[in-house]
């Protein structure tokens, strides 16, 4: 397997453009896999439930997993970005695997973080491998690092490789995620957004 990441700055609330690069991206890489941040379609930092329910998506009927599943299929690569699930009334901060053969698989974060409790909900066990170019790839998302357990368990599942997107802003982060791949005899793949996002006075850099 060739795996890759691709770290940039999504716009807030404009998941059409986020999808356009995220699409791009896929499209110009060598890779088998690719590996994108955490909410890479709509931005990260949302205090206001309703402005987070305008830009989520259903999966995998939502139109930034019907694109990138076409890119999928037209390149035979597979990609795994965050995105604001919408499923009823519920929104789960969510990383989907897409590839050009088999089904979409949407993992919903565990382990929320910070004022992400404020506007999305908690899941339960959801999907969370794959077959990828010969390869069980596991997902977690971002926080989800602070929990060996999380690795454990996918490594224990088969994972040969973690796909980890990421909107990480504490800067241990990264060394941690080298201990989980130490600690499991697995790869890891971390891709975090860069930039900074402001709300309401809150700032956050990445």
């Amino acid at each position: 397997m060739i795996a890759g990441f691709f770290q940039f700055s999504p716009v807030r609330a404009e998941p059409e453009g986020n999808a356009a690069r995220l699409e791009e991206a896929l499209r110009s890489t060598q890779a088998d896999l690719l590996v994108c941040p955490e909410l890479a379609t709509t931005g990260y930092l949302y205090r206001d439930k309703e402005a987070l329910r305008a830009v989520a998506e259903p999966v995998p009927s939502g139109p930034t997993v019907t694109r990138l599943a076409a890119a999928a299929r037209a390149t035979g690569r597979a990609i795994v970005f965050g995105i604001a699930e919408r499923a009823g009334e519920k929104i789960y901060n969510s990383a989907v695997l897409i590839q050009a053969d088999g089904p979409v698989v949407c993992y919903r974060k565990a382990h929320l973080f910070d004022t992400e409790t404020e506007v999305f909900d908690r899941a339960g066990a959801t999907p969370r491998h794959a077959r990828v170019a010969g390869a069980d790839v596991g997902i977690m998302v971002c926080f989800d690092w602070r929990f060996p357990e999380m690795a454990r368990v996918l490594a224990l599942e088969g994972a040969d490789v973690i796909a980890h997107p990421s909107n990480l802003v504490h800067p241990y982060c990264q060394d941690a995620m080298i201990t989980r791949s130490l600690e499991n005899r697995v790869f890891t793949i971390t891709a975090s957004r860069t930039g900074r996002e402001t709300v309401d006075g809150m700032t956050l850099a990445f």
